[in-house]
């Protein structure tokens, strides 16, 4: 008996992907609910396990191939009995059956069933990967044969490339962007291109922050589980200068002005395949330890590659942290359709004059970008202003201050 394994539902707006890698070659044998093969779509990757115990049998959709929602992707023969596996249509078997090419960093990721067999053909043992978490592509391969080594991928450029020297061009590398930067690059630069953005700037001590963390980090974590970080206090402190700002806190829908009673606040992160953006619903309800506790899981599963669309929709203002990478300072472009997102940056112990004296103080500089067309210089100055407040006095969060 075969069982048909075919695309499953990608989320809202979401019609399609691209076949990103499989994990298993026709005539593997699979467990229920092991993983077949990833695929890529404009903003997650998705898993597609087995439905069945079985065999792989069929490849329909090679890796690099776009499908629709419901597409074929394989077929499994159920049972123990291992089925003869049939070629697949650009990569047919090789009659003896290769061996699988460890890399030699010893990793646990398993390559690309199109490069194993290359390598295999051609007696490669050592292949340097570009794929997820340093798995062996085809191209890989290719690169090794041809004798040059892969190159990080290039990024596109809109407008079209003025000519390269021959000499040149034979260091290059071309390489498609995927769906995940795609979009990234498309929606920052519909932000530029729509909102009229500004960006304001302050500076804040983060001493009584970074005292405060110190004194009750031990028992903060023995009581909650989850260690105390700075982002619950920027939460917090965000979240109470946008009471204050309603209007950083809405966006615009054609004519209209839609304020937003509540606050899902997105808390950007970095990952190896792109910046996401995913949310915490509700923030303004929570505590700092619920806070902590979903930032923690929510960055997990970034890094994972586990997030899901509804977990990245529906936020009404961002936190960027570029400090984490040595940021000094930057400003952060909007993520639409949102009206504001702050920019936290490295703490530098800096010279300040403090009650008539220089003393030394750990600073730290905070950018608010926003849109001008809802949010007037006062309304922004006035929230980051309040974020400063809160945070040099964080005693302000307790009071409504």
């Amino acid at each position: 008996m075969s069982t048909e394994v075919r695309v499953p539902t990608l989320g809202e707006s979401v019609t399609e992907a691209t076949v990103a890698t499989w994990f298993k070659q026709p005539g593997d044998a699979v467990a229920v609910d092991e993983m077949l093969c990833e695929l890529e779509t404009d903003k997650v990757t998705v898993e597609v396990p087995s439905p069945v115990a079985g065999t792989l049998s069929e490849i329909v959709a090679a890796e690099g191939e776009t499908v629709g929602v419901d597409a074929l992707l394989a077929q499994i023969a159920e049972g123990d009995a291992p089925a003869a596996a049939p070629a697949k249509k650009e990569e047919p078997k090789a009659e003896t059956a290769p061996a699988p090419a460890p890399a030699a960093s010893g990793k646990d990721v398993e390559d690309a069933p199109s490069a194993k067999k290359l390598m295999a053909e051609n007696n490669l043992t050592d292949v340097q990967g570009t794929g997820k978490d340093g798995r062996v592509m085809k191209e890989d391969v290719l690169k090794a044969l041809s004798g040059t080594a892969p190159a990080p991928a290039a990024t596109a450029a809109s407008a079209p490339r003025a000519p390269v020297a021959a000499e040149q061009a034979e260091r290059e590398e071309r390489v498609k962007m995927t769906r995940l930067r795609q979009t990234i690059a498309k929606r920052l630069k519909d932000s530029q291109n729509t909102a009229a953005m500004l960006t304001t700037y302050n500076e804040v001590d983060m001493t009584e922050v970074m005292a405060l963390r110190s004194e009750y980090k031990d028992l903060f974590l023995k009581k909650h589980g989850v260690k105390l970080g700075f982002m619950s206090f920027f939460t917090k402190a965000c979240v109470h200068a946008l009471n204050e700002v309603p209007e950083v806190n809405a966006e615009i829908d054609g004519t209209d002005v839609v304020y937003k009673n509540y606050v899902n606040m997105g808390i950007a992160a970095g990952t190896p395949t792109g910046l996401v953006v995913p949310v915490i619903n509700d923030a303004d309800q929570m505590s700092f330890a619920t806070i902590e506790k979903a930032i923690a899981e929510m960055g997990a599963k970034a890094r994972d590659g586990k997030l899901s669309m509804a977990e990245m929709q529906g936020g009404t203002f961002t936190i960027s942290n570029g400090g984490v990478y040595g940021s000094l300072m930057s400003s952060p472009i909007l993520n639409p359709p949102q009206s504001g997102i702050l920019g936290m940056h490295k703490i530098q112990d800096r010279p300040m004059a403090i009650n008539g004296e220089v003393v030394i103080r750990p600073m730290m500089y905070l950018a608010l970008s926003y849109d001008h067309r809802i949010v007037d210089g006062k309304g922004a100055v006035t929230f980051l202003v309040r974020v400063k407040e809160a945070l040099e006095d964080p005693r302000r969060l307790l009071m409504d201050l």
